[in-house]
């Protein structure tokens, strides 16, 4: 089983913004990571009045954290920084189900390229009973930041 405690210590993120509960498997072709969506999260109250439903771009952003992040910084695996700077360069995502509070997501991501700290994956988000709840590209830049 592997360990993950590197990476999670490495996520530029905290509560009530980091939308990874567990990494599953990582390599260097890609990451399968799960989040479970609280019942209180702050966007909720809002989205929608009468039946809560998960924003896209909160979706998105989970598939961005685990998908993009994670498997970046384990392809850097800079020991000597513990801080990364992160930027989405790009997201093209369709949305098939919906997702609400108290749901398990899993997002598997598929590395396309990294070249130039430029990480380009697939990234695909099941819901809890393997239904796909949407799909696409996402890419950023990652680059180790060092205090020396």
């Amino acid at each position: 089983m592997q360990n993950f405690t590197h990476i999670y210590e490495k996520l530029p993120y905290s509560k009530p913004f980091l939308f990874v509960d567990a990494l599953h498997h990582i390599d260097e072709n890609g990451v399968e990571g799960s989040y479970t969506f609280p019942e209180d999260s702050s966007f909720y109250a809002g989205h929608f009045k009468q039946k809560p439903v998960t924003p896209g771009v909160i979706l998105t952003e989970v598939m961005a954290q685990i998908g993009l992040v994670c498997l970046g910084i384990f392809l850097l695996d800079d020991s000597l920084s513990t801080e990364y700077t992160v930027a989405m360069t790009a997201t093209q995502i369709d949305f098939y189900k919906p997702v609400f509070p108290t749901e398990t997501v899993t997002v598997r991501s598929t590395k396309e390229y990294f070249r130039f700290q430029k990480l380009k994956c697939k990234v695909e988000m099941l819901n809890s009973r393997g239904e796909l709840v949407c799909r696409g590209t996402i890419s950023g830049m990652m680059k180790p930041t060092n205090h020396a």
